[in-house]
């Protein structure tokens, strides 16, 4: 059972209602991340607003390779289940190369290293060293790109530290079957 609740849907209103049937449209399915949010509105559009400016940032599989590996890392069952069904789902991303982005790897050389980098950034409190990021530079990435790594690692955050505080219950197709 969730620890923070989300609103009786008499409660909430039509413009959030509206944002609501947008997300259910585009994954077939409104997942309870997005209808505990609705609790307060502005959060949920801070986050839809986030998770839409990041859609413009590098490539999609580079995105939910980032978001999988951020996932892992912070422990976050919720967003590991939701962003392996929108990974498989909607970015085409294998099962294997699902687990592989969760281990902090890739079976292609610059996104196991933007994984690796993700998870440092993560886990160093965004205190990366010299040679990590020498490392994600030398396979291509420029200082831009690290820069959208980073901002897609936090937006990633914000999301699991949400659902970790509510803990959220996983609806997401498939969840059961997730690695955790």
């Amino acid at each position: 059972m969730a620890r923070l609740t989300a609103p009786a849907p008499a409660d909430i209103d039509a413009k959030t209602q509206g944002a609501l049937d947008a997300i259910a449209k585009q994954f077939g399915f409104a997942p309870s991340m997005f209808t505990m949010l609705a609790a307060n509105p502005t959060v949920l559009e801070i986050v839809m607003g986030l998770q839409g400016s990041i859609a413009k940032l590098l490539d999609a599989k580079t995105r939910h390779t980032i978001a999988l590996a951020v996932s892992q890392s912070n422990g976050c069952r919720y967003c590991q289940a939701l962003h392996g069904f929108i990974s498989s789902n909607l970015g085409g991303m294998s099962a294997g190369e699902i687990e592989l982005a969760r281990t902090g790897t890739s079976s292609d050389p610059k996104r196991a290293a933007v994984a690796k980098f993700a998870q440092q950034l993560i886990e160093t409190r965004g205190q990366v060293s010299d040679e990590d990021l020498a490392v994600i530079r030398e396979v291509g990435y420029i200082d831009p790109e690290i820069q959208a790594i980073v901002t897609i690692a936090v937006v990633t955050l914000l999301t699991n530290y949400l659902n970790n505080v509510s803990d959220t219950v996983a609806d997401v197709p498939g969840a059961d079957h997730q690695s955790a």
